[in-house]
């Protein structure tokens, strides 16, 4: 269902619509509403909107309600092609403010009506599920969907498919992420490091500005006086060579 504008698309996404929402999949009943071209440009690319809700779709069609909401994000922007740097300055700000979250912690992200916040989870749970699909190069998530649908457990699908705890797993992610997307956690550190260091020097930065500032106010007092008493001389000396001039004339006369 393609709306043919903002008001016919909130109309029919109805409350699960989120503010940022570009397209919306309501997989029970296999219908997907997208925006149409009076969509904002932050929507996306169209197709690449579709494909992601077309992933949530087939996700749900082979799992059920066994995903968690994080596992389901990610794994629609992997199906979809989206690029995993994307969300990439949300997902720093929210290190920095946040630290490093825990999976589950992003299915609240998700939910949430931060904007920033809500990108921040949609770039990492991408990044988890790529990480979770790059265990197995050659056969990527088959034989972990398999046994996810059979033991009906995410961790014992992971063991099975990956031989790797559900936990093992989710804190290899947040060590690899937490230096893929911390540049600006690190940035923020450093300034934050600046700043107390100029905290700390102000003291001395402003007694040293006084010290130069008076003495700087006494050379200019100095100057005044040298340059009072040098005019002082120069007019005596004129003064006292115009009174030896006068007396010669008188003298001559």
């Amino acid at each position: 269902m393609i709306a043919p504008d903002a008001a016919v698309f909130r109309e029919w996404a109805g409350q699960s619509s989120l503010p940022w929402t570009a397209a919306l999949a309501f997989v029970e009943q296999h219908r997907i509403v997208v925006q149409g071209h009076t969509a904002a440009s932050d929507a996306g690319d169209p197709l690449q909107a579709l494909r992601h809700e077309l992933a949530h779709v087939a996700l749900y069609d082979y799992l059920g309600t066994l995903p968690p909401r994080w596992f389901d994000e990610g794994y629609a922007s992997y199906a979809a092609g989206e690029e995993r740097t994307q969300g990439f300055l949300s997902a720093n700000v929210a290190l920095v403010f946040r630290g490093m979250p825990s999976l589950a912690a992003l299915d609240t992200m998700l939910t949430g009506r931060h904007t920033t916040e809500a990108r921040a989870a949609y770039a990492l749970s991408l990044r988890a599920v790529g990480d979770l699909a790059a265990i197995d190069q050659a056969r990527g998530l088959g034989p972990f969907f398999e046994a996810w649908r059979e033991r009906r457990s995410f961790d014992l699908a992971t063991r099975r498919a990956f031989a790797l705890t559900a936990a093992d797993f989710e804190s290899g992610w947040q060590q690899r992420t937490r230096w893929r997307f911390a540049f600006l956690a690190v940035a923020a550190d450093g300034a934050l490091g600046t700043l107390v260091l100029l905290v700390l020097l102000a003291p001395a930065w402003r007694s040293r500005r006084a010290r130069q500032r008076a003495r700087l106010d006494e050379l200019r007092r100095r100057e005044a006086i040298t340059e009072q008493s040098t005019r002082s001389a120069a007019l005596d000396a004129l003064m006292g060579a115009i009174g030896q001039s006068d007396s010669r004339s008188a003298s001559d006369a």
